[in-house]
């Protein structure tokens, strides 16, 4: 059994991996629960996945920034730009232009450290969605499975796509958080927002009978600058969007007015994003899959951002994070990992600015780490990356702060820096009623 998993999901997979009605025994045997290679890869740059971090370090406050787990690890490899071609093969398109664009920018590497986690639950979920996941019509939405990974053994790109608009965060969420647009010259002007989910799809005990087509609930409250505060975004996100499309609601407080918003998908400029942001590019992808042919290019080994502590840090500053052309590389983490290629092109007939991109998807939590976004020209035009850590409150792992990176006029935009701000609340006591048009008209009024 293990030379066969081996041929079908080795580290250079060169093609869409087979389902049979083994893979739940196979994610016990040579897999982890959710689909990642259970082995160290050939020189051992990458180690055995044993479980991730499963106890909170000494240190920890909940409510505050996360100690770092593997402060002690000393950089292996710093990438410059006078030794960059040595290291081209490890990094991404994306990764490569911020050494073209920044002559000061460097990438520290550090040692691999598969640190992700689960709830034992979700890996349960995940082990039977295996063999009861299916797609509905043309890829537009998953039925016959429960909060967990859907698809841990993909056999194409819509199914590795649907593992990361899938996976696990968590129940319920609360967080305040900044973000803002980088100029090339470094100045900026932070944005602060209040935000709040609830994660239908992995709320505990729900089923799939019961799920319906609600993936999540997420409003958010502007609390500065003075000349946005108040405006205030809620949006109910749907499974399958061609069938019943995301919904979305917007108060502003000077009209003291909730309006529906027409349409808030694919290339649809994101609200107070100062067009940095299409809505497809939010959590690096999400939405519908209908404009894009999906392409899964295998399992391959690449230097990505991960363990992400230090930009979590609250030791840190904005004014540290924050430099002209890039987020500061002193504060950021490569690591080697595996991670599943997806390409997304345009299919033919369909507009979007986007005509092709290049997804990076982390085989340990199924997290897009970075994506390479082309124009219809074929030129590299805006890349992006996801600094990830894996929290302690509950086991899981997703992104602390992400950023697009607007090649052609090296500016950038960050979302999700919390470092001065109290950490997330995995546990508010929100209902599915606090996410409707009233509830938000309520909430601005007072």
């Amino acid at each position: 059994m293990k030379s066969l998993l081996y041929a079908m999901f080795g580290v250079l997979t060169t093609g869409a991996a087979f389902i049979s009605s083994t893979a739940s025994a196979a994610l016990n045997d040579s897999l982890s629960p959710v689909g990642a290679i259970l082995a160290a890869n050939e020189d051992g740059t990458i180690p055995r996945w044993t479980g991730g971090i499963t106890k909170i370090p000494e240190g920890y406050t909940p409510g505050k920034q996360h100690p770092d787990p593997f402060a002690d690890d000393k950089i292996i490899t710093v990438i410059s730009q006078r030794n960059l071609d040595q290291y081209k093969h490890m990094l991404s398109e994306g990764t490569i232009a911020l050494f073209v664009n920044n002559a000061n920018y460097n990438i520290n590497v550090y040692p691999s450290r598969r640190s992700v986690s689960l709830p034992e639950r979700i890996y349960e979920s995940s082990i039977k969605n295996a063999s009861t996941a299916e797609l509905t019509y043309r890829g537009h939405g998953v039925s016959g499975v429960t909060a967990g990974i859907p698809f841990p053994v993909p056999q194409n790109g819509q199914e590795a796509i649907w593992n990361h608009t899938m996976r696990y965060r968590g129940e319920a969420l609360n967080y305040t958080g900044n973000r803002t647009i980088v100029q090339p010259d470094g100045s900026y002007t932070l944005a602060r927002l209040e935000r709040t989910l609830l994660f239908n799809y992995g709320v505990e005990g729900i089923a799939s009978e019961t799920l319906g087509n609600t993936l999540f609930f997420y409003k958010h409250k502007i609390l500065a600058p003075v000349r946005n505060t108040g405006t205030a975004l809620l949006v109910k996100e749907t499974i399958d969007q061609i069938t019943s499309p995301r919904k979305a609601w917007q108060y502003t407080p000077g009209q003291r007015k909730v309006r529906r918003l027409p349409k808030l998908a694919y290339d649809d400029v994101m609200p107070d994003t100062g067009g940095m942001l299409t809505a497809d590019t939010v959590d690096m992808f999400n939405g519908s899959l209908d404009r894009y042919d999906w392409e899964l290019q295998g399992r391959k080994e690449f230097y990505v951002p991960y363990n992400s502590y230090k930009l979590h840090s609250g030791d840190v500053r904005y004014d540290d994070i924050l430099k002209p052309k890039s987020l500061n590389p002193d504060l950021l983490r490569f690591e080697p990992h595996r991670v599943w290629v997806v390409d997304a092109t345009l299919r033919t007939g369909l507009q979007h600015p986007y005509a092709k991109r290049r997804f990076y998807i982390d085989e340990d939590s199924w997290q897009i780490l970075m994506v390479d976004i082309y124009d219809e020209a074929g030129k590299l035009i805006k890349y992006q990356e996801a600094h990830p850590i894996n929290y302690y409150e509950i086991p899981l792992f997703t992104s602390t702060a992400e950023v697009i990176y607007d090649l052609n006029h090296g500016r950038y935009f960050v979302d999700g820096l919390n470092n001065q701000e109290d950490e997330y609340n995995f546990n508010p006591q929100v209902k599915k009623r606090d996410f409707t048009a009233s509830a938000l008209r309520r909430e601005g009024r007072r």
